[in-house]
């Protein structure tokens, strides 16, 4: 177990964590999973990584694989919040185990072995539906930049030290936008897919919390593509990322060369089970970076 220490920075709340599982900050907010979070050099530490996340601006920083620093953060936000939000009470050796047990091979092991660190991080529901139908088509600059425009615009400020961000509109706040407002903000025909999330999720024909506590992957896949705009891989992003559900294995084109490039007689996703998703993401992160170092 984690051995958790508060201190204060001027005035704000951080905590030292030790005897972490490990995680890699840098691998885990650089895998195209999260758009909130930027790379910072403020405190010295090997890797700092700020951004907006439960309404609050957040910095984890890092030095050792076993350790996170987490600035304006009590010990209680840690053990309630940002313990799930990292994925840290999740025991990634058995996932691992898991995915080589089912996908034994030379390039599953290496690409696990590459991505080892990297954890799935569990955002909140609604911005992941709406983040994602963002993505679509889309490169992570221009990603990061509408939805900073969004929040900015809907969303509430909040500040740590000398830094300003605004936290994901809720629902309620970004329905009062109309599509020619969110049009303005350069998303082009994602606009009427905005809309038409937001508009089915105020009427209750979209329910988040109903998705949240479903057992049934395939029956919350096609709960979210009433939306216009949600077809299979955002649905599977949404429900990676935001809802918990590793089960899910976003395929994009990207992803299906990389499987045919290393499983040219195909790979079982379904036997992965809870595992798949973290393997997606291994693989991902493998075929994005491995190439080039």
């Amino acid at each position: 177990m984690e051995k958790v220490r508060e201190f204060c920075v001027d005035g704000v709340h951080a905590v030292h964590i030790t005897d972490t599982p490990r995680i890699s900050l840098f691998k885990t907010f650089d895998c195209g999973q999260c758009f909130r979070f930027d790379t910072l050099e403020r405190f010295g530490n090997k890797i700092e990584v700020g951004g907006v996340a439960h309404g609050k601006y957040v910095i984890f920083a890092q030095n050792h694989e076993n350790e996170l620093i987490i600035y304006n953060s009590t010990e209680e936000d840690y053990w309630q919040i940002w313990r799930k939000y990292l994925s840290l009470d999740v025991d990634y050796d058995k996932v691992n185990a898991q995915i080589l047990s089912q996908a034994d091979s030379p390039h599953m092991q290496r690409a696990l072995e590459y991505g080892n660190g990297i954890r799935i991080l569990r955002q909140e529901p609604y911005e992941a539906i709406i983040s994602f139908i963002i993505s679509q088509n889309n490169n992570i600059p221009r990603i990061k930049k509408i939805i900073a425009s969004i929040c900015q615009n809907y969303g509430h400020s909040v500040a740590l030290f000398d830094k300003i961000d605004y936290t994901f509109p809720s629902n309620e706040e970004l329905s009062q936008a109309s599509e020619q407002e969110l049009f303005s903000l350069r998303m082009g025909f994602r606009a009427k897919y905005i809309a038409d999330a937001c508009e089915k999720i105020k009427n209750g024909s979209v329910d988040i919390e109903g998705v949240m506590a479903s057992d049934d992957f395939d029956a919350c896949v096609a709960h979210l593509c009433q939306v216009k705009g949600i077809g299979l891989k955002v649905a599977s992003c949404a429900l990676l990322f935001g809802f918990g559900k590793t089960e899910a294995f976003p395929r994009d084109v990207h992803i299906n060369r990389t499987l045919e490039k290393y499983f040219p007689n195909g790979i079982d996703v379904q036997s992965l089970g809870k595992s798949a998703g973290i393997a997606q993401q291994y693989l991902f992160y493998y075929e994005k970076y491995s190439q080039s170092t």
